[in-house]
């Protein structure tokens, strides 16, 4: 069964896109880790600075003690000149600039209020980071606030500087990933066109052998079964000719002898009633014996010529009814045959065709029983020619082997003749541009179908013209 072949393309692809996810997702989870360690380590830093120095401003906030109102208002001065914005509760809320006091939460009131330092950050804009802390020695609580827009762009910054870099990873990855699959793949393209390039006869295709990985012992495999297929095939091959040879040959050699015992076989029948009663019987055989081998060389003969090519098609306009009427008259199967009347016009080569039809019915009326019928039709532009028969039919197990040469289902079917009938008619079908099927089963007959375009173009063989000028190639006749 033939398969579809994966495209070399498709391969390299999946090998890139693999390359590129294992590089990419490397580098994303790389880059990802990355950024969210130094962004927690960013803010951490952050954070004990600004608890450090929140530490120290509740230390300088105890020297404001107690909070009047003029101590209040010196606190919060003090601490704005320094540029440090804070606010300090006491009962109230007193930020040391209006615009920087942000709300306060309440989990970060309840951990002040528990005498703990607290904190906490407003994603803003701006970012701030507020800590804050009980005053020693008083109730008032002291929030300072510290911005954190700085640590946001560098964290800002980094993350685009990691994108960056992970887009670049991914990139390159393809690129890379691409060549290398290219390379590793080059020995399997190779390879491919070098096995499309056997399938099409060029048997002397090698594949290179370079270095010593696991390729090249492929090639060198792959080496080895080409030659050894090579050597296989050129065997067959030169046993073929030599089977054809000898085929032409014994046909040649037998043909001058065949036809003086065909001319010494006439001469017999014309005689046959003056002999008794034995000899007559003894020469019966003989001359059918003598029509046998005859019709065996001709046989031969024509097979030589199709194997050598030497049988030239010659195209006509053809009557397929009629020609069917003719070869079932001139062979005298009038009472077994039945010819349907259907107007059929071809143009193809009629001495093939005859020869075709005529193999065709009579294997049906030496081996086949009841009605025999000839059909032809017109389907588009094809014709199709189906002789039926209502013979004990043909089990399924010769049907692949029917057009082989000199091959015989059994004795019972075989009769006389030489078992290459079914194989000539091939050969023809073929030269015609047609197809020769055949469809049976045990007990229920057989029909073989001849499959023919209705118009045989040959340009470069002989048409009709040769046909009008009185050619000897375009007289019919079964052979």
């Amino acid at each position: 069964m033939a398969t579809d072949p994966v495209r070399p393309g498709r391969l390299r692809r999946r090998l890139t896109v693999a390359f590129v996810l294992v590089a990419g997702v490397s580098a994303g989870v790389l880059a990802g880790g990355s950024y969210l360690l130094l962004r927690q380590a960013s803010y951490d830093a952050s954070l004990h600075a600004a608890a450090a120095d929140a530490r120290y401003r509740l230390v300088l906030a105890g020297q404001f003690l107690p909070l009047t109102e003029q101590r209040r208002t010196e606190l919060l001065t003090s601490f704005e000149g320094s540029g440090r914005h804070v606010v300090l509760v006491t009962g109230d809320v007193w930020p040391s600039h209006p615009q920087h006091a942000p709300a306060l939460g309440e989990p970060l009131r309840a951990t002040v209020a528990a005498g703990q330092l607290g904190y906490q950050r407003s994603d803003g804009p701006p970012r701030l980071l507020v800590v804050g802390g009980r005053i020693p020695g008083s109730t008032a609580e002291l929030y300072v606030i510290t911005g954190e827009d700085d640590v946001a762009a560098g964290l800002d910054r980094l993350r685009n500087a990691l994108a960056a870099g992970w887009v670049l990873v991914t990139v390159l990855a393809a690129a890379i990933g691409h060549t290398l699959a290219q390379r590793t793949l080059e020995p399997v393209g190779r390879a491919s066109r070098a096995a499309r390039a056997i399938t099409e006869g060029l048997l002397a295709t090698r594949l290179p052998v370079r270095g010593r990985d696991e390729f090249s012992d492929w090639a060198a495999s792959f080496n080895e079964m080409a030659e050894a297929l090579q050597a296989k095939i050129v065997a067959l091959r030169r046993a073929q000719d030599l089977q054809r040879r000898f085929t032409a040959d014994v046909a040649h050699e037998l043909r001058t002898p065949v036809t003086a015992l065909v001319a010494a076989a006439s001469l017999l029948r014309e005689h046959l009633d003056q002999l008794p009663g034995d000899a007559r019987r003894a020469g019966e055989l003989l001359v059918e014996d003598v029509v046998r081998l005859r019709r065996l060389v001709e046989d031969l003969m024509e097979i030589s010529r199709l194997d050598a090519g030497q049988e030239a098609v010659v195209v006509a306009d053809v009557d397929a009814p009629a020609l069917l009427r003719a070869i079932v008259a001139t062979r005298g199967w009038q009472g077994r045959v039945e010819v349907d009347d259907e107007p059929v016009r071809l143009r193809t080569d009629p001495r093939r065709l005859e020869r075709v039809l005529g193999n065709l019915i009579a294997n049906a009326v030496q081996h086949g029983d009841g009605e025999i019928r000839a059909r032809v039709a017109r389907a588009g532009n094809r014709v199709v020619f189906d002789v039926d028969d209502q013979g004990p039919g043909i089990p399924a197990a010769h049907l692949p082997r029917l057009f082989d040469r000199f091959h015989k289902v059994d004795p019972a079917r075989s009769g006389g003749g030489s078992g290459l009938g079914l194989a000539i008619a091939q050969e023809n079908a073929q030269l015609l541009g047609g197809r020769l099927t055949v469809h049976s089963a045990v007990g229920s007959g057989t029909r073989f179908r001849l499959d023919l375009p209705d118009r045989l173009d040959l340009p470069d063989r002989l048409d009709a013209d040769r046909c009008d000028a009185g050619s000897s190639d375009c007289t019919g006749g079964a052979g």
